[in-house]
C-alpha cells in the first residue's frame, strides 16, 4: 500500500513518542478485531480492554495516521449540525439522544486525558464560533438559542468581547462553548494508544487489511504478515478507509465525500504578540462558507487551517492565502514564518450527520464525522465496544444501510478547487 506523500507537519514533531507497536505476524485471536488505529477504533480498544475483552487492533501505517494525526484539535461539543436540524433529520428521540452524548463528548475526552495521564496539551477553556458578518451573527445567535434551550453551556459574543478573547480583527461577534476545548490530537490518539496497551489491548501497525473470511461464527482477516481471528469486528477507517478485492463488505468510504483541509503552523511568537491571540487559548473557527480556524499551541505557535488540499498545483495558493490571513486578522504579528504545514480529509455525509452500519454479521462500523472528529471519534469509540458486547442499545444512532453517493467525487473534487479558486482572490484587499 502507498503512502501520502509526507509533509512536514506539527504534530509528528511535538506529539510524545508512539508506543512500541510491531507487525502483525503469525496467526492470533482475539474477542473483537479493530480496523483502523484512530480516535474510534484506540478508544473501542480502550474500553473493551477496560472491560476485560480481548481486542485486538490492525492498522494499515501508524497510529493516528490517517485524520487523528492531521486534525485542528478542536474537542468540540455536539456536530456541525444546528441541534435543531439535527433533530428535524433524526427525530426527537433518537435526535436528544445523540445531542446528549455528543454534548457530553468533550467531557469523556478530558476525563480519559486525565485518568491516564495524557501528555497532549490538552486545555479545556472553551472554542469561539466567529461570526462573519451579519449572517454569521444570525448563525451563532440561532446556535446559543438552540443550545441554550438543552441547558448548554454557550454564550454569543458580541464584537467587542470577540476580539478580546480572539485577538483577531473583523469579526462581527462569537459564539463561546465553554464545554469545548483544545488538545494535541495525534498526542491524544497516542495517550489512547498507550493506555489501550497498558488495560491488555493489542495493537499492531503497519498491518493493512488484506482479506477477511467468515468460518462459522469467526472472522478471520489477514493482514500484514500473519492472521487475525475473532468473533466481531469493529471498522473505524472513516475517511482513510478503502475497497480491498479480498474482503467480502463494502468499504463505507463509498458514501463519504472528501472535503480536504490544510493546515499551516508558524514559528514560536515572541510572547508579546501570543498573549494577545486567544490569550485564554479556546480554538476558533468562522462561520464562513469557506471556513477558516485559528488557534494556538504550547510552543505559542499560530496554527491557521482552511479547505483544501496542498497538492503540486494548490500548495502555493493555499499558503499565500494563509499568510495574507494571518496577516489581515492579527495585523500586530510582525514578521513570521510557517514552519510546519499539512493536510487531512474530512469524511462527509449527504446529512451532515455519522452513520451507523452493521456491514456484514458481527462487522460494525461508524463514519462521517464531518469535521467532529476527536469528541464524537471518542464517544463512539466507547459505543461500540459496548455494542459488540451485548448492549445492542448503546450506539446513539439508527443503523442504515450505506448508501453510495454517486456524485461524491465531482463533489469532492469541486470542494477542492471551488476553495483554491477563492483563496486565490481573497483577503487581497
Amino acid at each position: 500500500m502507498a503512502t501520502e506523500r509526507p509533509l512536514p507537519n506539527l504534530w509528528h514533531a511535538t506529539a510524545p513518542a508512539a508506543p512500541k507497536t510491531g507487525h502483525l505476524t503469525g496467526e492470533i485471536t482475539a474477542d473483537v478485531a479493530i480496523v483502523g488505529g484512530g480516535f474510534t477504533g484506540l478508544s473501542a480498544a480502550l474500553h473493551l480492554a477496560e472491560m476485560g475483552v480481548k481486542a485486538a487492533v490492525i492498522e494499515a501505517y501508524m497510529i493516528g495516521y490517517g485524520g487523528s494525526g492531521r486534525n485542528v484539535g478542536l474537542v468540540n461539543a455536539g456536530m456541525w449540525v444546528k441541534p435543531d436540524d439535527l433533530i428535524a433529520t433524526l427525530g426527537v428521540e433518537a435526535g436528544g439522544r445523540l445531542l446528549n452524548e455528543l454534548g457530553d463528548g468533550p467531557s469523556l475526552v478530558y476525563d480519559l486525558v486525565a485518568r491516564h495521564g495524557m501528555q497532549c496539551e490538552a486545555v479545556r477553556n472553551g472554542t469561539l464560533h466567529m461570526a462573519v458578518g451579519p449572517e454569521g451573527l444570525k448563525e451563532i445567535t440561532e446556535r446559543e438559542a438552540q443550545w441554550k434551550k438543552r441547558g448548554a453551556p454557550v454564550e454569543a459574543l458580541p464584537a467587542d468581547k470577540a476580539h478580546a478573547l480572539s485577538g483577531a480583527e473583523g469579526f462581527a461577534g462569537a459564539l463561546l462553548d465553554r464545554r469545548a476545548g483544545t488538545i494535541q490530537p495525534l498526542a491524544y490518539a497516542r495517550g489512547l494508544a498507550r493506555a489501550a496497551l497498558a488495560a491488555g489491548a493489542e495493537i499492531f501497525t503497519e498491518t493493512p487489511l488484506l482479506a477477511a473470511e467468515r468460518k462459522g461464527d469467526l472472522w478471520k482477516l489477514t493482514a500484514g504478515r500473519g492472521s487475525l481471528t475473532a468473533r466481531h469486528v469493529i471498522v473505524a477507517t472513516n475517511a482513510y478507509g478503502a475497497l480491498v478485492d479480498n474482503v467480502p463488505w463494502t468499504a463505507q468510504t463509498q458514501e463519504l465525500t472528501i472535503l480536504p483541509y490544510f493546515q499551516f503552523a508558524t514559528n514560536p511568537l515572541p510572547d508579546k504578540i501570543a498573549s494577545r491571540i486567544l490569550p485564554e487559548r479556546q480554538g476558533a473557527w468562522d462561520t464562513g462558507l469557506v471556513m477558516t480556524s485559528f488557534r494556538m499551541d504550547q510552543q505559542n505557535r499560530l496554527i491557521f487551517g482552511s479547505i483544501g488540499r496542498l497538492d503540486a498545483m494548490a500548495a502555493g495558493t493555499h499558503r499565500a492565502f494563509a499568510a495574507r490571513s494571518v496577516r489581515k486578522l492579527f495585523p500586530y504579528i510582525g514578521d513570521f514564518r510557517f514552519e510546519y504545514w499539512w493536510d487531512g480529509r474530512i469524511g462527509m455525509t449527504t446529512t451532515n450527520l455519522p452513520v451507523m452500519h452493521v456491514l456484514a454479521p458481527n462487522v460494525v462500523s461508524i463514519s462521517g464525522y464531518n469535521g467532529r472528529g476527536i469528541a464524537p471519534g471518542t464517544v463512539f469509540g466507547r459505543a461500540l465496544a459496548r455494542y459488540v458486547t451485548g448492549d445492542i442499545s448503546a450506539i446513539p444512532l439508527t443503523e442504515t444501510p450505506i448508501t453510495p453517493d454517486p456524485w461524491r467525487n465531482l463533489k469532492s473534487a469541486f470542494y477542492h478547487a471551488g476553495a483554491q479558486a477563492k483563496h486565490l482572490i481573497d483577503r487581497r484587499f
